[in-house]
């Protein structure tokens, strides 16, 4: 039987020695970062987009899954893409935008793009969760999830990922977010912070704290107006991929 969702599966395209390490969100899957890759791999890059532990397969998966293990499963995929690569590129979405800052902080890449990516608990109940999570398990395993802000409801109809929250996943997230902040003084590459302004489940300002932490002159902010969230799936996706592979091209030094 496969375990995997179908579509979910983890992508590997192979192409120059420029290595981009693609990681995805909370709950979603590899197939949020599909597009981008074909994108950057039309450009002549070899891509990897991950599988973090515990997505994709079955939501019940979440209640045993701790924050070093989706950490793992992002040096996991570094060591294999570097590899093959000279140098990397690390993007991600959401958490996965949150992971790619902590890789760029413990291991060499040439570049981060962070795509909207949280600066601190979206929910402010996440620090008291964190500390009854393994009780309040017991009881309480799942939550909704926002209401949906996608603008290409093509798109949405074809997105993959989990349709609830699970509490004790999400409580574990806020220990990541905190991890991240402490972390943040040592991502001393570039930085693209893309953003949307109709994310309806991050407000512009975690875009901003973020651009205020990060040490260094070379950074920026892309902001997205016709976007929900999941800015690499929705209606400015084009935008985002174009953003994506010329910063790519410029951090590595490298054609299209």
């Amino acid at each position: 039987m496969n375990e995997i969702m179908v579509g979910g599966e983890p992508f590997f395209f192979p192409g120059d020695r420029t290595g981009c390490l693609l990681i995805h969100g909370f709950t979603g899957t590899p197939k949020e970062m599909r597009w981008l890759g074909e994108h950057l791999a039309a450009d002549g890059r070899t891509v990897l987009g991950l599988r973090l532990f515990a997505h994709a397969t079955h939501p019940e998966d979440m209640l045993r899954a701790r924050g070093g293990d989706w950490l793992a499963s992002v040096e996991d995929g570094y060591h294999l893409l570097r590899g093959a690569c000279d140098r990397v590129v690390v993007m991600g979405l959401s958490m996965g935008g949150i992971l790619s800052l902590m890789l760029a902080a413990r291991l060499p890449v040439v570049g981060v793009v962070a795509m909207s990516t949280p600066f601190y608990p979206p929910d402010s109940r996440m620090r008291l969760l964190r500390r009854v999570a393994p009780l309040l398990t017991l009881v309480w395993r799942w939550t909704p999830k926002g209401p949906p802000d996608w603008h290409d409801l093509q798109a949405a109809g074809s997105h993959l990922e989990y349709p609830m929250h699970p509490v004790r996943g999400g409580a574990l997230l806020y220990d990541v977010i905190v991890e991240m902040q402490k972390m943040l003084p040592a991502v001393n590459v570039p930085v693209l912070i893309i953003h949307s302004r109709g994310d309806l489940t991050l407000p512009e300002d975690h875009a901003t704290q973020l651009y205020e932490r990060l040490p260094g002159s070379d950074k920026q902010i892309l902001w997205v107006e016709n976007s929900g969230h999941v800015v690499t799936r929705d209606a400015e996706r084009d935008k985002v991929f174009a953003a994506a592979g010329a910063f790519v091209r410029r951090v590595a030094g490298v054609g299209a």
